[in-house]
């Protein structure tokens, strides 16, 4: 049976001026349905971008990448879209929440997207605050929350959509230890529980600890994986 993820001979460049910059150069991985991965790798690795292109937020300069059986390389513009907010869940370090939407409307946004109607995002967005413990916050803007509140926040929304795939930039870096330690193990619970495939960009050796295996990337190539 096929990976979950298929990744092969993958590369990504960019200009700058006359110079071309090899970010990812002829990477393949492949990533089962349920894993845990986490991506490390010193600053410039290339482990961000390998993020985004997995998660269709970016496009590559070559090879192929397969999730689910989609060669999403080969989507257009509006497919890839709707694959994105039907497949995948994002998790950023700085949380990416609108400063004047409540905690209830930022988690409900995702579902603009979809034919729901009003009662039944309405239920959907209660259930997903309350599964991450902030039933009582639904109404606070980010501003009123604490930095773990509005990483639990982006959570609930990463999960609104019941989605197969959960990416994670750095979901802790701006976290107190503690904090940190709370939304580890809320990841953990998906992937363990839910059986969320997670793929988690990390520096950190403690967070890394929380994944089923450790990939180092290197200069835009896979250095080394442990499970």
């Amino acid at each position: 049976m096929p990976a979950f993820i298929e990744i092969e001979n993958l590369s990504k460049s960019y200009r700058r001026g006359d110079t071309t910059v090899q970010v990812l150069d002829g990477l393949s991985l492949s990533v089962e349905k349920g894993d845990f991965l986490a991506l490390m790798g010193p600053s410039g690795s290339g482990k961000s971008t390998l993020l985004n292109l997995i998660a269709g937020i970016d496009r590559p300069t070559s090879g192929s990448i397969r999730v689910n059986g989609v060669e999403i390389g080969g989507l257009s513009d509006a497919e890839l879209a709707q694959w994105r907010a039907q497949n995948v869940g994002f998790i950023f370090q700085f949380y990416n929440l609108i400063p004047v939407l409540t905690a209830f409307e930022n988690v409900e946004l995702p579902l603009q997207l979809t034919s729901l109607r009003a009662a039944e995002r309405r239920a959907r967005v209660e259930r997903g605050l309350a599964a991450v413990g902030l039933a009582d916050r639904m109404t606070h803007t980010p501003n009123e929350l604490s930095g773990g509140q509005q990483q639990r926040v982006a959570i609930a929304r990463a999960l609104i959509t019941n989605p197969a795939l959960i990416v994670a930039d750095e979901p802790t870096g701006d976290l107190d230890r503690v904090s940190a330690e709370e939304i580890l193990a809320m990841l953990e619970h998906l992937n363990h529980e839910e059986g969320k495939t997670i793929l988690m960009v990390t520096h950190d050796p403690k967070a890394a600890d929380h994944a089923r295996a450790i990939v180092h990337l290197e200069k835009g190539r896979l250095e080394d994986a442990r499970r």
